[in-house]
């Protein structure tokens, strides 16, 4: 046998062509009658038809006359009917909740993202006040600025009185007195 010709396990087949075609259909479009469906299917009004079709069903074969009846028997067609709808409803409401499912992973995913996002921002915050409090911390505050003045005009007002001539040196020093 040729190379061409051998099955080789690292490379994938090609694909083959199928003699009968799928029916192609929207996976979107479905999933949303799906919900659709499903959702209706959960309301009181759906039970309230589903009831009112079952009474008069049940009314109808059992009081008409015996040539009217379309379900001679105790009901069989009728749960035959109900079972056809069960056997449709369930994987329908199955698809909606996997396609719930589905959009919740999204958002719980991108709930994960803003948190993560949301955390990095606030570390950030609370190094950037940190910093901010470090700093003030070497800043002159104005209560040590007013200390500063006072005692400077203290100084200056000692002077006046005693004259620049009794105290030799710098006036802003503040030496003893």
């Amino acid at each position: 046998m040729s190379d061409n010709r051998r099955s080789r396990l690292d490379t994938p087949r090609d694909t083959r062509r199928s003699l009968v075609r799928r029916p192609a259909y929207d996976a979107d479009a479905f999933g949303s009658f799906a919900e659709q469906f499903a959702r209706f299917m959960g309301t009181a009004r759906f039970l309230m038809w589903m009831t009112l079709f079952v009474i008069a069903w049940m009314t109808w074969n059992t009081l008409a006359p015996g040539d009217l009846r379309f379900d001679e028997f105790p009901f069989i067609f009728l749960t035959l009917m109900l079972s056809l709808q069960a056997s449709y409803a369930a994987p329908l409401i199955l698809l909606a909740q996997n396609r719930q499912e589905q959009r919740d992973k999204v958002i719980a995913e991108q709930d994960r993202q803003a948190n993560a996002r949301a955390h990095a921002d606030m570390e950030f915050l609370a190094r950037e006040v940190a910093s901010l409090r470090m700093a003030v911390g070497e800043v002159a505050t104005r209560d040590f600025l007013r200390s500063e003045l006072r005692g400077l005009m203290g100084d200056i007002e000692d002077l006046s009185r005693r004259g620049p001539e009794d105290e030799p040196g710098d006036v802003t020093s503040r030496g003893g007195s």
